[in-house]
This record gives structure tokens, C-alpha cells and sequence, in this order.
């Protein structure tokens, strides 16, 4: 600034210069200057008008900076600076669930994890990166959830948390954090219900069925019924995906819930079922949506089936026909749980073990089976008629 532009006022360190307002009149612009530190600075004060500046405000100011109980203006940029840059590389629970939601495909599994994050986890950690929650936040939460949700609800909820902390790792956001400091604990869910339709309300399906208008959602049911396919699975079925030849239906990874590929057995009836399913032109999908891409709900028209069909009200389509299958294969006496686990596409025994009960009687008939050829060998034989000894030479 060319020193003659200067005036000086009865204030030392505190001088102003003239300069054009915003309409377009005259005014003082107050500047300071002073050593500090073994540094010269000057900086602008304020404007007389828009500001209301006077010499007297100016030097209070100066005074201010030289005691250190306010910093010059540029220490308060350098200092708003190195907060933006600090947060930029600050992961927080929200800009990993944003940075998360950018990679995962848009389907109703992520609407209900964002509502999941949006309802219960940003409020208390969204602010927050994972570095700085620690165990007793996370105990907190689950304590005040379980007060007025379902234990499955809380286990989603916490579930998510665990799977952003990973995906944060994974992808070099953040550093795993230390589990001394950090234990997210799962609450335990006793959810064991098996939904399995009698032999009759199963003949009534298959006859509202056989009857159906609805021939994609009619057949999509049947699917199930005899597969024991997810509802997502019969959703993203493609006839690529099914080999007649060799009788098998091969999922792939992205078309499983557990993003494991699944090759299944394709038994008769379901075989039957196929072949005579209509293929959609210029679809590659099994049950197609109405634009031919990926079918989204059956809701509407399955609601209706069940009526027809006099199921309970609260019976569900998909999933319920998949514990119908399970069931029976269960039941059947012909397979162990390993079998049953494959069949179904469980990666652990855990979830396949709801059926473990059924096992359990064609464990206790194979067991009885055993015991009933001990009993044959236990009971006395019959003595064995002697041989007769017949004399070759005098023949």
C-alpha cells in the first residue's frame, strides 16, 4: 500500500486510508499494524461506514492481538483452513455412510439401511469418526434401542455399524479401530419361527395358483414353493442361469443374498414350471418387471393369491414358501444338515438349525433302526437243520 495514501490518527499503530463504499460515497478504511513475534503486521480493520470502525475501536483491537487474547485476521484464516483440510481427511460416520451408499448398488436392501443410519445412528455418531467411539457409546445405544425395539431391529442397527467400520478399512479411509477400545456387541435374537403350511392350505395354493391369471407372479410362487429361492434370488433369476442339461439352476455371487455363487438342483416340478414359463422378448430375466429389467415387488398381486388361497394373513409369500421347502426337505428322512445347508445357500449351520428339530425325528427313526437289527441278532435261532452227508464213492 503506497505509504501517501496513509493518515494516521492519535492512535499509534492505527491508521486509515480512503476508499469507495458500496454506494459509491467516500469512506475510512481503519487499518493496525505491530510487531509481534518478531513479525510486522499490518491488516484491515473495518470500513467507518458499513462497519462503524472509529480510531478508538481500532486501537481497542490492536491491543487485543498484542496481548494474544485475539488472533490477527490471517492466524484466524490459516486456522479456519487447517479446520476444512483437517475435516476433509476426517472420516466421520456420515461421510463414510455417503461414501458407502456411492458404491452400493440403489435397491430396498440399502432404503432400509439408510433409514437404519438416519433413525439411529447419526444422531449419536454421525459427528463422530470411529476412532473416537468407543465401547460404552455403542453399549448405550443398544441399552436405550432394546427398551422399545425388537432385538432384531437393534442387531441390523449395530450390524451396519460394523459393516461401515469395514468398508472403511477396506477401502483405506480409516484405520481399524483398536478393539480394546471398540467392541460392538450383537444383542442375541431368539427368532426361530418356522413358517410351514399344512398339507391342505399347500394342495389350496397349488390349485389358486394352477388357476392364476398372473402367470409371471403365479409361476415366481411356484419357483419358490419347489426351490426354496429367495424372493431377491427369483427376482434377479436369468435364464442363463438355469442349465436344463444338467438339471441345475447356477446362481451367481450378486444374485445371492449372502454374495456367495450357489448351484442348486433343479428338481422335477420346478423343471416343469420353467420350461412352460413364457418368455419375455428382449428380456434376459425369468419374472421380468413390467419394463423387462429387474422385477422389483409381487406384493400387490401375492397378497392376493394368499387370500384366494385362505393362508393366514400373516403367512409370507416368498420367505414363508421358503421355510415351507425347508421344511419338508427337513422332514423328509433323506438329508443331514449339511445337505439342508447347502440346499438352502446358508454359509453358516446357524440359520439352517431352525429345522433342527425335524432332523431330529429322522435322526431318532434312523437311530431305532439301529437298535432293531441289535434286537434281530439278540433273539435265539432256530437251530439249523444238520447237513446230510451223502457218500459219493457208493453212489
Amino acid at each position: 500500500m503506497p505509504k501517501q495514501d496513509r493518515f494516521k490518527t492519535k492512535y499509534p499503530g492505527v491508521f486509515f486510508i480512503l476508499g469507495k463504499a458500496e454506494n459509491g460515497d467516500e469512506d475510512k478504511i481503519y487499518y493496525i499494524y505491530y510487531r509481534k513475534a518478531g513479525r510486522q503486521i499490518e491488516e484491515k480493520i473495518g470500513w467507518q461506514g458499513k462497519d462503524a470502525m472509529t480510531p478508538a475501536k481500532a486501537n481497542q483491537a490492536r491491543t487485543l492481538r498484542l496481548t494474544g487474547k485475539e488472533i490477527n485476521n490471517q492466524d484466524r484464516r490459516d486456522a479456519v483452513q487447517a479446520t476444512k483440510e483437517a475435516e476433509a481427511g476426517r472420516w466421520t460416520f456420515s461421510r463414510l455412510w455417503t461414501e458407502y451408499k456411492a458404491q452400493r448398488p440403489i435397491n430396498k436392501a440399502l432404503n432400509v439401511d439408510d433409514n437404519r443410519f438416519m433413525n439411529f445412528l447419526a444422531k449419536p455418531f454421525g459427528d463422530k469418526t470411529p476412532d473416537e467411539v468407543i465401547t460404552l457409546d455403542v453399549d448405550r445405544l443398544r441399552i436405550k434401542m432394546l427398551k422399545s425395539k425388537a432385538p432384531q431391529t437393534v442387531k441390523h442397527v449395530l450390524a451396519l455399524l460394523k459393516r461401515m467400520i469395514t468398508f472403511g478399512v477396506a477401502k483405506g479411509l480409516i484405520d481399524e479401530p483398536s478393539k480394546r477400545k471398540l467392541t460392538i456387541t450383537l444383542p442375541e435374537v431368539h427368532n426361530q419361527v418356522v413358517e410351514m403350511l399344512s398339507d391342505d392350505e399347500a394342495r389350496r395354493l397349488l390349485e389358486v395358483l394352477d388357476a392364476e391369471e398372473n402367470i409371471q407372479v403365479a409361476n415366481l410362487l411356484k419357483l419358490a414353493m419347489f426351490t426354496g429361492l429367495r424372493r431377491g434370488s427369483l427376482f434377479r433369476l436369468q435364464w442363463a442361469n438355469i442349465d436344463f442339461e444338467r438339471k441345475s439352476i447356477q446362481l451367481p455371487a450378486e444374485a445371492m443374498k449372502s454374495k456367495h455363487a450357489l448351484t442348486i438342483p433343479l428338481n422335477s416340478l420346478a423343471e416343469d414350471v420353467l420350461l412352460s414359463h413364457p418368455r419375455t422378448d428382449g428380456s434376459e430375466f425369468v419374472f421380468p418387471g413390467a419394463s423387462g429389467g429387474e422385477r422389483k415387488s409381487i406384493q400387490h398381486a401375492a397378497a392376493k393369491i394368499r387370500t384366494k388361497a385362505g393362508l393366514p394373513a400373516d403367512f409370507r409369500y416368498c420367505h414363508g414358501l421358503r421355510h415351507h421347502f425347508a421344511s419338508m426337505l427337513a422332514s423328509s428322512g433323506k438329508i443331514n444338515m449339511r445337505t439342508l445347508q447347502d440346499m438352502l445357500g446358508h454359509r453358516t449351520p446357524a440359520m439352517s438349525m431352525r429345522y433342527g428339530h425335524m432332523l431330529d425325528g429322522t435322526l431318532k427313526d434312523a437311530a431305532e433302526h439301529v437298535a432293531d437289527v441289535f434286537k434281530d441278532l439278540a433273539r435265539p435261532q432256530e437251530p439249523k437243520p444238520a447237513a446230510k452227508v451223502v457218500n459219493i464213492k457208493r453212489r
